[in-house]
């Protein structure tokens, strides 16, 4: 009898103890499972994330959206805020901010076209006339911030009400049209089926994420931004870094001011001015830090992709244009405190 009671309990031992094993593996396949994944989707950016999101619901709203002509078309239509975020993305690495970035886009554009339409210069002289404009812009705001040692904030304010009444007085808020037919080509033809502005906006991005990730140059950025102090302690050209940032910004504003007139065929002296929203949005939701010492060319991509289809979305499903500079307002908002929240689970 007692040999009969014990076989039981025996064999429930060895029953429980055999599936504890099995138990014990389950529930630590389940986590590791469950860690890998977290692991994944913690290394997959949020701003990717949210543009797969937005992508998928406008597919299923509206019908059109997911055509190649409606793609191809969001990719022109970003290609000039695209190139203005370049150079916004790179003085918010260096710990700057450049509110003159549309008014650049104006006085550039107007400039070109004075010098060609009102002082009858070659055409392609006035083109170099308005990349030289737009330099000589973003020379001044580095000059202010590096040796003047204003805040950026109030030195591109300064040249940004500078620029827009220049690019007003220029042809007394007169636009001027009426340019060269290979000129207007850049914004009308394709090349292997994709916009030719298009691959100049996939160029620039490509060049500039190039010189930020493998040139010295480029990673100093970060550390200036990052902690100015110690940059400058450690011997780097604290200065010439913000001079040549500020003047590269200008530049590529210009080059954006010639995309846009190219696209219009006109020279707007307003053109740009309403895009500063748009571009600060841009480097926000790509992840940059206003604060400086963080922002990527991928994420800047990203941002840009979503408030390019985040703009034409709106347009197809017939969102009233007054109410969609509020959804990127909200958006902007939802983009910082996604990255304060990333940053604090960093630290």
């Amino acid at each position: 009898m007692t040999q009969i009671n014990n076989e039981p309990r025996t064999s429930g031992a060895v029953d429980s103890a055999a599936a504890a094993p099995s138990d014990l593996g389950t529930g630590s396949w389940k986590s590791t499972a469950g860690s890998k994944m977290a692991s994944v989707m913690g290394s997959v950016p949020g701003p990717l994330i949210g543009l797969i999101i937005i992508f998928i619901a406008l597919s299923f709203l509206s019908p059109f959206f997911l055509t190649p002509r409606n793609l191809l078309n969001i990719l022109s239509q970003v290609s000039a805020i695209g190139v203005m975020s370049v150079g916004a993305v790179l003085i918010i690495i260096i710990g700057g901010i450049d509110l003159s970035v549309g008014s650049v886009v104006a006085l550039s554009s107007m400039s070109m076209a004075w010098l060609f339409r009102v002082a009858e210069l070659p055409f392609e002289i006035a083109l170099v006339g308005g990349l030289v404009v737009g330099a000589l812009i973003g020379l001044i705001n580095g000059l202010l911030t590096a040796y003047g040692k204003l805040q950026p904030f109030i030195a591109t304010l300064a040249t940004m009400s500078a620029a827009a009444g220049l690019a007003l007085f220029l042809t007394n808020g007169n636009p001027v049209n009426g340019f060269p037919q290979w000129f207007l080509a850049i914004t009308s033809t394709s090349f292997i089926g994709i916009p030719i502005q298009g691959i100049v906006l996939i160029l620039i991005f490509a060049i500039t994420a190039f010189w930020l990730r493998y040139r010295p140059s480029g990673r100093a950025l970060y550390a200036i931004g990052g902690n100015e102090e110690v940059a400058r302690l450690s011997g780097l050209p604290i200065r010439r870094a913000k001079i040549a940032v500020y003047v590269i910004a200008g530049i590529l504003a210009a080059i954006a001011g010639l995309l846009v007139t190219s696209r219009l065929d006109s020279a707007q002296p307003t053109a740009g001015v309403a895009d500063l929203l748009n571009v600060i949005a841009v480097v926000v939701i790509g992840g940059a830090s206003l604060s400086g010492g963080s922002g990527s060319m991928l994420g800047t991509f990203v941002g840009l992709l979503i408030i390019g289809v985040l703009n034409n979305g709106m347009s197809l499903l017939n969102v009233s244009p007054n109410l969609q500079p509020v959804v990127v307002g909200f958006v902007i908002v939802a983009a910082v405190m996604t990255d304060r929240r990333t940053s604090r689970k960093k630290s």
